[in-house]
């Protein structure tokens, strides 16, 4: 079972100058410079061939703390939409985590970052075999105290939609997510407002210059799909669903929410999510029946925008911390 909130000891989130307000707390995640590197820690290139004859390789980042603490499991993180290892909430949570012992291991998804020019397919949240596939083939020196994943956005919903198929039969020691799209109607639905065109636009450029990107397998017909989607859920629908294997944007959507899969989760989960952030409704959060899973513990905060969390606890972000806290929790309950 996962500790409880009032375990974590916890100082309460506050935002800190300038980042005021869910758009400055967003926005902080594209304007903040990420660190240069993570010394004094070591990183390594690993690689995670797929097995479903695309001949497809993962490519991830494998850090390796300075001073390693004994016992502490392995940190596997998984970025959002557009993102990638280098993404500034992967190093900062990256660099918390190592200097607090842990290894971590910063992987990028199907088609994205270092992973676009050895993959012709693209990641969407129903992808779980991937992550299946990644866990199978890390050496077993490094998940001899467990692994623990922690997913961002678009991660996170990939992350809790594996760990409700997986129930009970999940390797994983413990898992988080961070600010994760759990309905991707109203998700895709918030995404099209007026105020998040800017948003909207963004997401939409990086989604087509990933698909569209080196290594890329597409015929001349998606291509064109994919240049002239004017929304998110136009790509969704047109491109994403048919390419693999759902009736439309919407059945894509329904059968991949993590909603239907959080009820069977029996991994100590902790669900992280901020009341204003502009992207994902905390009335989908507020709407699940959490004491009817007991191995989900949510993490509300009033403010912190879409994986922002930039308060008054020093530099990182106070998501780190929760993290932080997290971890040691569940290993001083599993000791």
């Amino acid at each position: 079972m996962p500790p409880s909130i009032e375990s974590l000891d916890l100082p309460p989130f506050r935002p800190r100058f300038p980042w005021w307000g869910a758009d400055l707390q967003t926005l902080s995640v594209w304007w903040r410079s990420p660190p240069s590197d993570l010394a004094p820690h070591a990183s390594e290139r690993v690689c995670f061939p797929m097995a479903d004859r695309t001949g497809d390789i993962l490519l991830g980042m494998l850090d390796q703390p300075v001073e390693p603490i004994d016992g502490r499991p392995l940190v596997l993180l998984i970025h959002g939409m557009t993102g990638c290892e280098t993404s500034v909430y992967m190093l900062s949570a990256a660099r918390h985590l190592l200097d607090c012992g842990y290894r971590v291991l910063r992987l990028n998804v199907r088609g994205a970052g270092p992973s676009r020019p050895y993959c012709g397919e693209i990641y969407h949240v129903g992808r779980t075999a991937d992550f299946r596939r990644v866990l199978w083939q890390i050496p077993e020196d490094l998940t001899k105290n467990g692994i623990v994943a922690i997913g961002y956005s678009l991660g996170g919903a990939m992350l809790l939609k594996y760990l409700g198929e997986e129930g009970a039969f999940s390797p994983l020691r413990a898992a988080a997510s961070v600010c994760a799209p759990i309905d991707l109607v109203g998700t895709a639905k918030q995404m099209m407002r007026p105020r998040n065109r800017l948003y909207h636009a963004y997401i939409l450029n990086g989604v087509k210059a990933e698909t569209l990107g080196e290594g890329a397998r597409l015929s001349p017909e998606e291509r064109e799909i994919v240049r002239s989607a004017r929304t998110v859920q136009e790509y969704d629908d047109r491109f994403i669903a048919p390419r693999y294997g759902y009736r439309d944007g919407q059945d894509y959507y329904d059968l991949c929410a993590p909603l239907r899969y959080m009820p069977e989760i029996r991994v100590p989960t902790m669900v992280l999510a901020a009341c204003d952030d502009p992207w994902i409704p905390i009335a989908h959060y507020k709407a699940f029946e959490w004491d009817d899973n007991p191995w989900l513990l949510p993490v509300f905060t009033p403010t912190g925008g879409h994986v922002g969390f930039h308060g008054d606890a020093g530099n990182r972000p106070w998501c780190d911390l929760a993290l932080e806290k997290f971890l040691e929790r569940v290993d001083s309950m599993s000791a």
